[in-house]
């Protein structure tokens, strides 16, 4: 059973509707919650907000989807929101942070409950940088019927909806559709026809969801315009020549070392480098891309 975080405790704060940081978009549902338990900033809120949803059971390809379209997001100053569940939820809420950006996370469970519990220190930084919120009060466990009822609040509060990947039985069809019964833009990212992952988001889109193949669709659903791109950093070679070739895709190491002319000694340790500056991420198995 997952247990609360007792560091949480003393800044929970209840909003009850009716109250000025209750938010006001959620009067639009049917059963609107009549309080809400939060920690963090409610001035997130203020910003557009945008969910971000998918699959728990994820592939790389709509983790890399998810992260692009959250970095691009709160780079034009949006406020991703998801459910901080494994996958495509916590790949949209880490790249939010990891940019500087503002993120929501809706719990299903007690506010101060990390659910998973393997999301603890996720649970704990969105609390210290952004915003979560829950229907339900301190210490209250995941219960059957919990997570769809949270998943008609990211729906409520949020302009317009993406799935990134959904199977046929996903939540994140549910959060869908709550938004279009609330009239809210439901879009979808593309995926492939044979991938058990996407083929509830295809079917979104084969019934009239808005098609996302990157942030400016989204941006354009939304009236708003792409954000500006910081600079490439100051870089000593051979930092450089790696960082050159970094997108926002996953490079293998032997590739990068293939493509600088770097040895390997020389390409492990300009991506180490880069790694310590947080200018990259690894993945699990050892690729390397820009954060």
């Amino acid at each position: 059973m997952t247990q609360p975080d007792l560091t949480l405790s003393g800044r929970v704060e209840t909003w009850r509707k009716g109250d000025a940081r209750f938010p006001l978009s959620l009067d639009d549902l049917p059963q609107p919650p009549r309080t809400l338990y939060a920690v963090g900033r409610a001035d997130v809120l203020n910003a557009p907000l945008v969910a971000i949803v998918g699959t728990r059971d994820s592939t790389a390809y709509g983790e890399r989807t998810a992260r692009s379209l959250a970095r691009e997001l709160v780079r034009a100053g949006v406020c991703v929101v998801s459910g901080m569940a494994r996958g495509i939820d916590a790949a949209a809420h880490r790249s939010a942070l990891d940019e500087g950006g503002a993120t929501v996370a809706v719990l299903g469970t007690g506010i101060d409950v990390p659910y998973p519990a393997g999301h603890q220190a996720l649970h704990r930084r969105i609390a210290a940088e952004g915003l979560v919120l829950s229907e339900n009060g301190p210490g209250a466990a995941a219960h059957k019927g919990a997570f769809p009822k949270r998943n008609r609040i990211i729906a409520g509060l949020a302009r317009l909806t993406i799935v990134v990947e959904a199977g046929r039985k996903s939540g994140a069809l549910n959060t869908a559709t709550h938004a279009l019964d609330l009239d809210r833009i439901v879009a979808a990212v593309p995926g492939p026809v044979d991938s058990p992952q996407s083929v509830g988001s295809n079917e979104l889109l084969r019934d009239g969801a808005a098609v996302i193949t990157g942030a400016e669709d989204a941006l354009a659903l939304l009236g708003l315009s792409p954000g500006v791109r910081a600079a490439d950093p100051i870089l000593p070679e051979p930092e450089r020549s790696v960082w050159a070739l970094l997108g926002d895709g996953y490079r293998d190491p032997d590739w990068l070392c293939g493509r600088t002319g770097l040895s390997i000694a020389q390409c492990l340790a300009a991506i180490t480098s880069l790694e310590i500056r947080g200018l990259i991420e690894t993945s699990r198995a050892g690729e390397v891309r820009r954060r």
